[in-house]
């Protein structure tokens, strides 16, 4: 799937490709200001934020560097019949940013349309899970004090200015779960300096870094940060023990006092692991992840016209003398060889319109889109969800 948001990350960092994911930390900006804008604005989170009932820690304010207590900022939305709706309180909300705070929504593509498809492109492309947090910040407020993620993250800078110091690892590349807590922060100083509007910058796993705008007086900073959570050889490990319960020498009990069978068992872990590979892990990982929500395809609203794929990752189309075989989601779907036009055109990731589709793949194209929609590799390409991909991602027909 080709997006602009991508293109512009790559050309910023000076990458070619998602291959420098989690190696170094790296800067750089973006020239094309009209796509910032266009990924988020300040009034677009607050409208989220608005229309929704969000929860902590979906979502949390922070001011002079402690959390603010949720039932400062939210309210109860009564029905008539007296049903209560938690819902932020936008009154109490616009004080407490006007005074100066920092307001966090995590996971921002669940809510909103653009984000969930340039996290579906960063995902196609890394080949890892990706989701997007949502930072806004408001007068001299601070963020979070010196911290480590334990994920590889791409920020970019949308709207004012922010403030950043990052540093070294002080543990080389630490885990969420792992056998050290890694709580000294680093003393060496990467970079410190000011993020602007159309900034990005790559900070890998186990980088301790801060943000502020402290002593910055009245503005605003609003960055989305992108956690892009890379399989390590612990996940690796986890999925072999998935494995193993398919051989009886694994699920018998170990035996406590007689301390036999250790041998068998370390020889059986060892054939284990020859038998599957990191790269055996890392394809049926990509290809066995579930399939993500959407609105499902209902004939009574009306035929079906358009559709995108929305699969987690992109689907393995592989092709055969008279059938041609599709992997996706834990699914694999077998189809006639002439289908394969129509495939790779609706297996794109852009949006196609079946009509136009039918020009260039053939007039199979609707009964395949059909198909491909029942078993929910893709959906139905709704107005609000089309409104994700207007002027980022191309269609797939002109």
């Amino acid at each position: 799937m080709e997006h602009r948001l991508i293109r512009a990350i790559e050309t910023a960092l000076g990458w070619n490709g998602a291959e420098e994911l989690g190696k170094d930390f790296v800067r750089g900006s973006m020239d094309d200001l009209d796509l910032v804008s266009r990924i988020m604005t300040p009034n677009r989170l607050l409208d989220i934020a608005m229309r929704r009932s969000l929860n902590r820690p979906q979502f949390r304010c922070f001011q002079k560097g402690e959390e603010v207590h949720p039932a400062i900022y939210y309210t109860d939305s009564v029905s008539p019949r007296g049903q209560s709706i938690p819902m932020v309180n936008m009154r109490t909300l616009g004080r407490l940013l006007s005074e100066g705070a920092t307001m966090i929504m995590d996971q921002a593509n669940v809510f909103d349309p653009t984000m969930e498809v340039a996290c579906r492109a960063l995902q196609w492309w890394s080949h890892e899970r990706v989701q997007v947090n949502a930072y806004l910040t408001t007068n001299d407020a601070s963020g979070f004090p010196l911290h480590w993620d334990d994920h590889d993250v791409v920020i970019v800078q949308l709207a004012g200015e922010k403030e950043w110091e990052v540093r070294s690892t002080s543990r080389r590349v630490p885990m969420y779960r792992d056998a050290d807590p890694n709580a000294a922060p680093s003393d060496q100083v990467i970079w410190s300096g000011l993020m602007r509007t159309g900034d990005v910058m790559h900070i890998p796993r186990g980088h301790w870094h801060q943000a502020t705008r402290t002593g910055s007086g009245s503005g605003k900073s609003l960055h989305v940060t992108f956690g892009i959570t890379k399989r390590t050889g612990a996940s690796y490990l986890a999925w072999l023990a998935d494995w193993c319960r398919e051989q009886e020498i694994f699920r018998h009990d170990l035996d406590r006092w007689g301390g036999t069978g250790g041998e068998a068992l370390t020889a059986a872990a060892a054939e284990l692991v020859s038998q599957r590979s990191p790269a055996d892990y890392l394809a049926a990982y990509e290809q066995e992840t579930p399939l993500p929500r959407h609105v499902p395809f209902l004939d009574i609203f009306g035929p079906l016209d358009a559709v995108v794929c929305t699969t987690r990752f992109r689907p393995r189309i592989e092709e055969n003398s008279e059938t041609v075989d599709v992997v996706a989601s834990g699914k694999k779907l077998t189809l006639a060889a002439k289908a394969l036009p129509a495939l790779r055109l609706l297996l794109s990731g852009r949006p196609v319109q079946l009509e136009q589709a039918a020009a260039v793949a053939g007039a199979e194209v609707a009964e395949v889109a059909e198909i491909l929609v029942e078993e929910e590799l893709c959906a139905v390409l709704t107005p609000e969800l089309s409104s994700g991909y207007t002027g980022l991602v191309t269609n797939a027909v002109y």
